[in-house]
C-alpha cells in the first residue's frame, strides 16, 4: 500500500484518465460562507502536486467571495468507471500571480473572452445580455492579446486529509485516510464503510 496520498492520487487519476468518458479531473468544491452556510459546485482541476489541488474562477464570484471569508474547502473527485472517489479536506491560499497568468495563457481566446465579460454569480438578465458583453470584449481586445483580468485568479486547496474510496461488493467498501502530521508528513489509518 502506498504511503504517500500525492502519489495514490497521481496513480488513481492516470487511470481515470484512461477510462472516464468525460473530464476526469472534475471535481465537486466545497465551501462555506462566514455564517457556516455550505455552497457546493462542480470545476476541473488544473494542477496538483504535494502544495495541493489548484482550480480557477473569478474571485468575485460566490465561491471566491466565500472563500475569502471561510478559507477552507473541500473537494470530491467521483470516478464511476473505476468505482472510486477521493474526499480532500484543507485550508486555501491564492495561486500566484505568474501561476495565474500562464493558465490563463493555455485557455481558448474565447474562453479568455468570456472571463472578461462574465460577471460570475450575479444576476444575469437576460443571455442577450451576456452575449453583448461578450461581443464587446471581442471588439475591444481585438486581434490583440487577451491578458487576465484581476478579478479572475486560482484558489490551491492544501490538503489536511485526503480520504481514498474504493467500492467493495456487498457496500463492504474500503476507506483509506491519509491525515497530515503537523510539522509535515502523513498517518494513514481504515474507516468503516
Amino acid at each position: 500500500m502506498a504511503d504517500d496520498p500525492d502519489a495514490l492520487f497521481d496513480d488513481w487519476l492516470a487511470e481515470a484518465r484512461a477510462t472516464e468518458p468525460n473530464d476526469p479531473v472534475a471535481m465537486a468544491v466545497a465551501t462555506a460562507d462566514a455564517e457556516g452556510r455550505p455552497s457546493v459546485r462542480m470545476v476541473l482541476m488544473k494542477g496538483h502536486d504535494a502544495r495541493g489541488f489548484v482550480f480557477y474562477t473569478n474571485l468575485d464570484s460566490r465561491k471566491g467571495a466565500e472563500l475569502v471569508s471561510n478559507p477552507r474547502a473541500a473537494l470530491l473527485f467521483h470516478w464511476k468507471s473505476l468505482r472510486r472517489q477521493v474526499r480532500i479536506e484543507g485550508a486555501v491560499e491564492p495561486v500566484s500571480h505568474a501561476e495565474a497568468d500562464a493558465y490563463f495563457g493555455t485557455r481558448s481566446r474565447d474562453s479568455r473572452l468570456g472571463a472578461w465579460a462574465s460577471d460570475q454569480s450575479r444576476a444575469l438578465e437576460s443571455r442577450a445580455a451576456f452575449e453583448a458583453r461578450y461581443e464587446a470584449m471581442r471588439s475591444r481586445f481585438g486581434s490583440g492579446e487577451v491578458p487576465r483580468p484581476p478579478r479572475w485568479s486560482g484558489w490551491r486547496v492544501m490538503p489536511e486529509r485526503i480520504e481514498f474510496w474504493s467500492d467493495r461488493p456487498h457496500r463492504l467498501h474500503e476507506r483509506r485516510l491519509f491525515t497530515r502530521r503537523d510539522g509535515g508528513g502523513w498517518d494513514e489509518g481504515l474507516l468503516y464503510p
